[in-house]
């Protein structure tokens, strides 16, 4: 599979544009990350190895590659609040062009706590989840005018797109709930309960299946999407954050973030249809984002507490590259 490949992107900041070769060749093309405590984003040269680092105006939370890879969408709280501190300073959308981080495109204020961003899947809308303001914000990128603000239940973090494009899945991590929103309509649908402080969603390449990571219940929660009901939960480690399915929807990796003070350093992985644990790998201090390739020969983790990005290729037997790429 030689031609370019489309990376998901990994709230709180992780996101892949890249060319894939064979399996257990090393890739070329970027990874991007938003260093939130250094107010900076980062571009990794798969091929090379090689970190450059861009200052912002923003502390990063999110960084989200467009669909056809030539937008790079980075969310943030203006200044170096941080997205705990409560600071409600005023968050912004930053738009680069993926060839030239030097400067954003445009930017465009979004809200007093903006953490996540997707696009629809043509690239022209962007929704940016508003914590503070327990709302969806939906961006013209074209236009570039804030469309609409959609409501949803308190402090929703992390949203992904069905694999349909129809539906918006975003976690509500203070109404322990997953909100819904019609992406023809603009309009919320229904909350889903789902358990403790959901933190992110995802889907399994089918769409009917879908993700929650339970990071107060240290639990992996399954949705059956026809149904909107959470069907099973899986144990996983401390304070799970991102997770992404494989393209083949058989395994789903997990990442364990744990505390700043006692971080987690472990990526789970759950097989969905027997909705159990099936491994444990030990990538990094505070284990946070996953992405995994189109082709699944790749799969990344970003170390928040470690600084670093990990990499495992030969999917399902490679092996993992435990040091990576650190921040520079």
């Amino acid at each position: 599979m030689m031609k370019a490949k489309r990376f998901t992107s990994l709230a709180l900041g992780l996101s892949f544009l890249t060319h894939l070769g064979l399996a257990l060749a090393n890739p070329a093309g970027s990874v991007y990350t938003a260093n939130e405590r250094a107010a900076s984003i980062s571009q990794v040269d798969l091929s090379t190895g090689a970190v450059s680092t861009v200052a912002l105006p923003i502390a990063p939370h999110n960084v989200q590659v467009s669909p056809d890879g030539s937008l790079l969408l980075v969310v943030g709280i203006s200044g170096h609040a941080g997205h705990s501190s409560g600071d409600k300073t005023g968050g912004q959308l930053l738009v680069f062009s993926t060839t030239a981080l030097d400067r954003p495109l445009f930017s465009l204020p979004a809200g007093d706590h903006p953490a996540h961003v997707v696009t629809d899947s043509k690239g022209q809308l962007a929704f940016v989840t508003d914590s503070a303001a327990n709302r969806v914000r939906v961006f013209d990128l074209t236009q570039q005018t804030e469309l609409s603000s959609i409501p949803t239940g308190r402090y929703p973090h992390g949203l992904r797109l069905s694999p349909d494009g129809k539906t918006l899945y975003v976690a509500n991590m203070r109404s322990d709930s997953v909100s819904l929103i019609d992406v023809a309509t603009l309009k919320e649908t229904v909350q889903v309960p789902v358990g403790k402080a959901p933190v992110q969603v995802g889907f399994a390449p089918d769409g009917r299946l879908a993700f929650v990571s339970l990071s107060a219940a240290n639990q992996l929660g399954i949705i059956d999407t026809a149904g909107r009901k959470v069907v099973g939960t899986v144990d996983v480690g401390r304070t799970p954050i991102q997770m992404m399915a494989t393209v083949d929807g058989r395994q789903v990796y997990v990442a364990n973030q744990g505390s700043a003070q006692n971080p987690d350093d472990r990526v789970s992985i759950v097989d969905p249809q027997t909705r159990s644990p099936i491994g444990t790998v030990t990538t990094g201090k505070g284990a946070h984002g996953v992405a995994i390739s189109t082709d699944g020969s790749y799969v990344f983790v970003s170390n928040i507490e470690a600084g670093t990005v990990c990499d495992r290729y030969g999917q399902p037997q490679g092996r993992w590259h435990v040091q990576g790429w650190r921040r520079t």
